[in-house]
């Protein structure tokens, strides 16, 4: 196999923010130094010393909930200043692979894992539609496109196919071939699990959506989705589909963990959405074109027309406490120079294993809950991507493969990118697809070399990766996935020291054990001018998501704009929805539950 070079790819889209923030500091009428330091990102001006008489904010981190929160600022008129350590949209963003640019193309695109937008989202959403995009009616929310189907890939079995539906959605062509293993794999599926089974987890979905919200919180937060479901005395596919198939593979935590409030709520809202009640669009949807092409350069360039100013690669190293209120925060700029910087309010939007290394003691003291924030975890979710000569015979959606043991999630791009012609636009013109897969499981071994993925090098990493994806997909009489056809690997960047005893990963992702809930924090701390953003504050969508960063930004601004008496309007921030019907029953449920009693359709 071929190994990329390591790199961000930053370089272009610094120079894209800087030269935007430029502009908008043109106009705003700063003098030609002033301007200069806007765009290099290397001026020690503060946020609060530019001309006029609007407050000043620096936002802390330029991922989804930093941008939300300069977004909702800005539309506002607050002056604001975003500072980020790397390049802006965070985990979220996709990057240049390095050096693989030939003949006028664009580099290959890679990401930390690909996008899944799906219909449960309300917030991001709505600011998608507020972001301009050429020929979009409704911003860059019309480069969502949506799937026609997923599939959970089984080893040494058929694939288990399921369709999503959706009103005028064209579902996926199928060959005779198709609907024949789709058959046979839901055949095996339903003898597979035992009918007593299948009567116990329906029933334990019942049992969740009749739950009072206190019981939710208190007692099935407490308690792990394995032992929930029952899946210790389950079959082998109950438990691989219906209690870790829900759970490592989707959010990247262990079922003998993960918290079933979470983990209910989060199937309770996918419940409704696939039947069309409660929600923004289809189940699952992707954008139609690498993230930075298709949202987030549209994105920040608007937000730079807005008076947004960037200053890509400054770290930020403390925020400064004292006299009752934050004073300064200090940045290191990129030439490795600390500077204070001084703004009328702050927000810190950095994901919580970065923002907590940041608050010294005299802040936790003012504030007991971010010393609460240490007692919340991450985990290692990271993205490969495989570059193809020949598109596989894959389905057309996201695939779940839950029989591997380094629990992957992939899909096959280039065909969701109706406006790309990937061989024409990118890399040296021999690749003509990317399938873009999530590692999810980083400690458990692997078939190839036995030995976990922290374990491996990166190039082991790719071909443990590989061996697996064709174990699950080459396995039942048709080659899917073909050496021949691999033409180079990507693993992200953010991930370093493999195969030393100090393995590190720049971009974890927060987990949801049981008892998380209680150790979230609100948008709003006790120090009045310093607020919380990113998808580990408590928001309604109890899930590291970029509905959940977007939400925890609205909060943060409203919050601000409280403290401020402002009158302009307050960010809409949307609940997951929740049937009506089921009303009446959590009602009575409320009432069993402080009276001691178990839920009306527990039945142990």
């Amino acid at each position: 196999m071929e190994r990329q070079a390591d790199g961000t790819g930053s370089a272009r889209r610094t120079f894209l923010a800087g030269a935007g923030a430029g502009a908008a500091a043109a106009a705003i009428g700063l003098p030609a130094a002033g301007r200069a330091a806007a765009a290099t990102g290397t001026g020690t001006q503060a946020a609060g010393a530019r001309a006029g008489g609007a407050p000043t904010v620096a936002v802390l981190g330029g991922g989804v909930a930093g941008l939300t929160a300069a977004h909702e600022l800005a539309e506002r008129g607050f002056r604001v200043t975003v500072y980020e350590r790397r390049a802006l949209g965070g985990k979220a963003r996709s990057f240049d692979v390095p050096g693989s640019a030939r003949g006028g193309r664009r580099p290959l695109p890679a990401e930390h894992g690909f996008r899944f937008i799906p219909g449960i989202y309300h917030n991001l959403p709505d600011t998608m539609r507020r972001i301009p995009f050429p020929g979009n009616a409704n911003g860059v929310w019309d480069n969502l496109v949506a799937p026609p189907e997923m599939a959970f890939a089984r080893t040494g079995r058929e694939d288990l196919r399921a369709p999503l539906p959706w009103p005028g959605h064209r579902g996926a062509e199928l060959t005779l071939d198709d609907i024949r293993r789709a058959l046979t794999a839901l055949l095996e599926t339903a003898t597979g699990i035992p009918p007593h089974e299948v009567a116990y987890f329906v029933n334990r979905v019942v049992v969740f959506l009749t739950s009072c919200a206190e019981r939710r919180d208190d007692t099935w937060e407490a308690r792990p989705w394995w032992d929930f479901t029952g899946a210790a005395r389950m079959s082998h596919d109950y438990q691989r589909i219906l209690a870790i198939g829900v759970t490592r593979n989707i959010v990247a935590t262990k079922a003998e963990e993960a918290s079933t409030r979470t983990v209910g709520s989060l199937l309770e809202a996918f419940l409704f959405n696939g039947l069309g009640r409660g929600a923004d669009g289809p189940l699952d949807r992707i954008l139609n074109a690498p993230t930075n092409e298709a949202w987030i350069d549209p994105w920040t360039d608007h937000l730079a027309s807005l008076g947004v100013e960037f200053r890509i690669g400054w770290t930020v190293r403390e925020v400064v406490y004292g006299d009752g209120r934050v004073t300064a925060a200090l940045i290191e700029d990129p030439r490795g120079v600390r500077q204070r910087v001084t703004a009328d309010h702050y927000i810190s939007a950095m994901p919580v294993e970065h923002a907590r290394r940041t608050w010294g003691a005299a802040l936790r003291a003012a504030d007991p809950q971010l010393a609460r924030c240490d007692a919340l975890r991450t985990d290692w979710m990271t993205g490969i991507q495989f570059y193809l000569t020949e598109s596989a015979p894959l389905l057309k959606g996201h695939l779940n493969l839950i029989d591997s043991p380094w629990s992957l999630t992939a899909i096959q791009q280039a065909e969701h990118w109706p406006d790309r012609d990937f061989a024409a636009d990118y890399g040296d013109g021999t690749a003509v697809n990317c399938l873009s897969v999530d590692i999810s499981e980083w400690d458990r071994p692997g078939i190839l070399y036995g030995r976990t993925a922290k374990q491996c090098t990166p190039d082991q990493v790719a071909r443990e990766v590989w061996a697996q994806l064709k174990a699950a997909l080459n396995d039942t009489g048709r080659t899917v996935l073909k050496d021949s056809a691999l033409h180079s690997w990507y693993l992200d960047p953010g991930v370093s020291g493999l195969g030393t005893p100090h393995p590190v990963n720049d971009d974890e992702l927060l987990i949801h054990p049981v008892g998380t809930l209680h150790h979230r924090p609100s948008a709003r701390t006790r120090v009045p001018n310093f607020y919380l953003a990113g998808d580990y504050v408590a928001v309604d969508i109890d899930l590291a998501t970029m509905e959940g960063a977007n939400a925890s930004a609205r909060q943060a601004v409203n919050a601000l704009l409280e403290r401020t008496g402002s009158t302009a309007p307050r960010c809409t921030v949307t609940p997951l929805f929740q049937a009506p019907e089921p009303a009446p029953l959590r009602r009575h449920d409320l009432t069993r539950y402080r009276m001691g009693l178990r839920n009306l359709f527990d039945l142990g």
